[in-house]
């Protein structure tokens, strides 16, 4: 079943044919509807590192190698990370000291290669939930159908 957020990103993005565009508004709904988050926003892989896109909250880090962080873990691993304490994660990057939790989805081209990933970060500890995971996964699916 989608959840109220994906349904309204599925109208946001809805047969607008403007990668950057969506990836804008998508995050903005994402900062307007999760609360507890201190950024949300978007990493695309260009040649080799992930490069900062679209996002909500505090400037960021510009570019991230795939062996660093949980953004670099996600896109190098493909798959999706919930880190309860980001200040345990092995290599996490502190592009905001404020962030203690993070939940990171990769996204994919339509062959199935990763092209980027969804960020989310929390001054919570444990602030995701294996809800937040399923959930997520879908507006990235969503997001990957308009990028």
């Amino acid at each position: 079943m989608d959840s109220e957020l994906n349904l309204k990103l599925k109208a946001l993005v809805d047969g607008v044919p403007h990668p950057i565009a969506n990836l804008a508004n998508a995050s903005a709904l994402l900062w307007e509807s999760l609360e507890n988050i201190n950024w949300a926003g978007f990493y695309l892989i260009e040649n080799g590192i992930l490069v900062l896109g679209p996002f909500q909250g505090k400037p960021a880090c510009i570019e991230i190698p795939l062996t660093k962080g949980v953004c670099g873990a996600a896109a190098r691993e493909n798959r999706t990370f919930v880190v309860e304490n980001v200040h345990e994660f092995p290599g996490h990057i502190a592009c905001d000291c404020a962030s203690n939790s993070e939940i990171v989805v990769p996204l994919h081209a339509k062959d199935g290669s990763v092209i980027g990933v969804l960020d989310i970060d929390s001054p919570l500890i444990g602030r995701f939930t294996d809800e937040d995971r399923v959930m997520l996964e879908e507006f990235a699916s969503i997001i990957e159908s308009c990028i």
